[in-house]
C-alpha cells in the first residue's frame, strides 16, 4: 500500500504531535529506551507492527482509529487537503496510484494499478510505458486507464494557476500523455528524463476532477467516494458526530479486506486518550510522557514503538510581516537552542537521536547531511543579526526597525501539554533574542484549515518524510514553494535534479539545493524527528510503526485484523 506522507509524489504536512501519523504490554512503568538510526544503522528497531499472516486472523470484526482533523476539504491533491490525517483517511478507501513501498522505501509497482512501468531514455528525451491492470476500476465505473493519467498530468503540471495544487513536482517535465495498443496502455513523454520513476503517478486524479472549481472546492464536505478506488469504501460520513464509516468494497478487484468495518473519530489528543482507555478506541498515539503516563496500565493494550517519518519544528510564513523580513526568520533560526527544546519534548520518553539537520531526509539515510544553517546560537547571537539589519530596542526592549517591532505569534495546535511546553520554551528563547512573541492557541481539528489558508507566523508543525529528496526539494525551495522564496539559480539547479538518474548524485545535489536555500531564506527548520510510540488493543495485527510502508501505521489495509481468540 502506498506511503501515506506523500500524496502522489506531494509530501504532506503534519502536526507537531499527530494521532495516527506519529506512532511490550501497557503493565510497563515507563517507555523502553529508544534511538533514531543513523546511516547504516538497524532499521528492523524503528518497525513494530505485530506481523500475522490474514488467513490467520479472526473473519470480520471492526477497527476504530482516531484523527486529529476530518476535513473539511477531502482533496489529498490541494493545498487545504494536503495534511497526514487526509492522506490516512484515504488510505483504505483510494489506493489508486502505481506505486507500492517496502519499509525501507523501495518502490515497486502496485499491480493492483500499474502491471508494469518501463523507462527508456532517448536522445536525451524519455518515454515511460504503463501497463494499467484490466480490473483498475473507479467505484462509479469509470475505467481507470490514459484518460485518468492524462488527468491527473493536466491538473498536476501546473500551467493552470487557478488549480490550487501544492507543487507541480515532475509533472512539469511531461510532454505527453497517450494511449499506446489500447486505453490501458499509457505512454508518457518528458520533455528531460524523470528520477525517480515514483515521482509521477503515485496518486490519480479523477477523469472528473477536471476544473479548477471542481479541484479546489468540489471536495469541501464532501468525500466523493465514487471517484476512489480501494479494498473499503465510505458507508457513513457524519460531519455533525466528526466519524467517518468504512466497510469492504465488494468492487475492489484486490485482495479481499479481513476487516468488516473502519471507523475514523475526530478527536483531540485528550479525548482519544479517555476513548482508548474505555475501550472506545483501538489505538492512540502516546509521542509524548504526559498521554504515555496517562495511557500507562490501560487493560488490555500494549505499547508499538518505532519511528516517526517526521521532520519539523520551524514553519515560518514568510508572506505575513514581520517575518517578510529575512533578518527576523534568521533572528528565530539563531535565537533557537535545539537542544533544549529537544530536552523538552522527549522528556520522559527515553528516546535519544541527533539533532535533525535536513526537512527532507532522515539522519538513518545514507543521502542525509546537516543542513541546519546557523552555527552560533543563543539570544545575543540573534541579536546582532536584528542589530546588523538596523533594528534597536525600543523602549520596551522590543527590537524594531523604523517603528515596526519585531512582533509576532507561536501557533500552536491540540491540548497536549508537552507539546505546549515545547511552544513556550521556544516562545522564551525567542523573547529572550528581543523579540515580542505570544502563543496562539488553537485546536488540532483547525490545523489543517490553518495551514492551508498560511493564517499564521510561526508554527510547531513540519511534513513526513520519504526516502528520497528529488520531490521534495522542489515543493520546499523551489521559487513557486508556499513561501514564494527562492532565485532563478537554484530553480535551474532544481530542475536539473530529476534529470540525474544516479540515486546517490541526484539526493547529494538535493541536499545541497536545501543547504543553500536554508542559509539564504530561512523558511524551515528542522528541531525534531521524534519517536512513534502508540497504545494498541491486544491482539491487533499488522499494525503499528511501519516506516516507508504507511506512515498512518497500517502497511495493508487488506491484512489488518484481529487475532484469533
Amino acid at each position: 500500500m502506498k506511503k501515506l506522507t506523500r500524496i502522489g509524489g506531494v509530501t504532506a504536512i503534519v502536526a507537531a504531535l499527530a494521532l495516527t501519523a506519529c506512532g511490550g504490554g501497557g503493565k510497563t512503568s515507563g517507555p523502553e529506551s529508544g534511538k533514531g538510526q543513523e546511516a547504516g544503522g538497524d532499521l528492523a528497531k524503528l518497525i513494530s507492527v505485530n506481523a500475522k499472516d490474514a488467513k490467520d486472523l479472526q473473519p470480520g470484526g471492526t477497527i476504530t482509529l482516531p484523527l486529529g482533523t476530518l476535513g473539511p476539504d477531502f482533496n489529498t491533491f490541494s493545498t487545504n487537503g494536503n495534511t497526514g490525517d487526509n492522506a490516512a483517511l484515504h488510505g483504505p478507501i483510494n489506493q489508486a496510484g502505481c506505486w507500492s513501498y517496502d519499509f525501507d522505501g523501495t518502490a515497486t509497482p502496485d499491480k493492483n494499478f500499474c502491471e508494469d512501468v518501463k523507462s527508456e531514455v532517448k536522445d536525451g528525451r524519455q518515454t515511460i510505458t504503463i501497463k494499467v491492470n484490466d480490473k483498475a476500476t473507479y467505484n462509479d465505473g469509470t475505467p481507470i486507464d490514459v484518460k485518468t493519467f492524462e488527468n491527473t498530468w493536466q491538473m498536476l503540471r501546473g500551467d493552470n494557476k487557478d488549480i490550487d495544487i501544492v507543487t507541480s513536482g515532475a509533472y512539469a517535465f511531461v510532454d505527453s500523455v497517450k494511449a499506446g495498443a489500447n486505453d490501458k496502455e499509457v505512454i508518457v513523454t518528458t520533455t528531460q528524463p524523470v528520477y525517480p520513476l515514483e515521482s509521477l503517478f503515485g496518486g490519480f486524479v479523477h477523469p472528473k476532477v477536471n476544473t479548477p472549481e471542481i479541484f479546489n472546492n468540489g471536495f469541501t464536505n464532501d468525500m466523493h467516494p465514487e471517484w476512489m478506488a480501494g479494498p473499503f469504501k465510505l458507508d457513513q460520513y457524519d460531519s455533525a458526530a466528526k466519524t467517518v464509516t468504512l466497510v469492504p468494497n465488494e468492487k475492489w478487484w484486490g485482495t479481499k479486506p479481513v476487516l468488516e468495518k473502519v471507523v475514523f473519530r475526530q478527536l483531540e489528543i485528550s479525548a482519544a486518550i479517555a476513548a482508548f482507555k474505555n475501550s472506545e478506541i483501538d489505538a492512540v498515539s502516546a509521542n509524548s510522557v504526559t498521554p504515555y503516563k496517562q495511557l500507562e496500565g490501560t487493560p488490555n493494550s500494549e505499547v508499538r514503538r518505532g519511528q516517526r517519518l517526521f521532520a519539523g519544528g520551524l514553519s515560518l510564513n514568510a508572506l505575513k510581516a514581520p517575518l517578510t523580513d529575512v533578518a527576523i526568520r534568521k533572528a528565530i533560526f539563531t535565537a533557537v537552542d535545539r537542544e533544549a527544546l529537544r530536552k523538552v519534548r522527549f522528556n520522559g520518553l527515553n528516546w535519544d537521536e541527533v539533532l535533525p539537520g535536513s526537512m527532507m531526509l532522515m539522519p538513518f539515510s545514507k543521502y542525509y547531511q546537516d543542513n541546519y544553517p546557523v552555527k552560533e546560537t543563543g539570544p545575543e547571537a540573534a541579536k546582532k543579526v536584528l542589530t546588523d539589519a538596523g533594528y534597536q530596542p525600543n523602549a520596551a526592549g522590543i527590537m524594531e526597525k523604523d517603528g515596526v517591532p519585531a512582533k509576532f505569534s507561536v501557533s500552536n495546535f491540540g491540548d497536549d501539554p508537552t507539546i505546549l511546553a515545547f511552544t513556550q520554551t521556544l516562545q522564551k528563547q525567542l523573547q529572550a533574542a528581543g523579540m515580542d512573541v505570544g502563543i496562539d492557541q488553537r485546536a488540532l481539528a483547525d490545523f489543517g484549515k490553518t495551514m492551508g489558508s498560511r493564517d499564521y507566523f510561526l508554527s510547531v508543525s513540519g511534513y513526513g518524510v520519504g526516502p528520497d529528496a528529488t520531490d521534495t526539494v522542489k515543493q520546499f525551495y523551489d521559487s513557486t514553494n508556499e513561501n514564494k522564496l527562492g532565485d532563478p539559480e537554484l530553480d535551474a539547479e532544481i530542475k536539473r535534479l530529476s534529470s540525474i538518474a544516479d540515486n546517490a548524485e541526484r539526493n547529494k545535489a538535493a541536499m545541497e539545493v536545501e543547504k543553500k536555500h536554508m542559509a539564504k531564506y530561512f523558511s524551515l527548520g528542522p528541531l525534531t524527528n521524534g519517536p512513534q510510540i502508540s497504545f494498541v488493543r491486544t491482539g491487533l495485527a499488522n499494525f503499528g510503526p511501519s516506516l516507508f510502508k504507511s506512515a498512518s501505521q497500517v502497511p495493508d489495509w487488506t491484512a489488518i485484523g484481529w487475532e484469533k481468540k
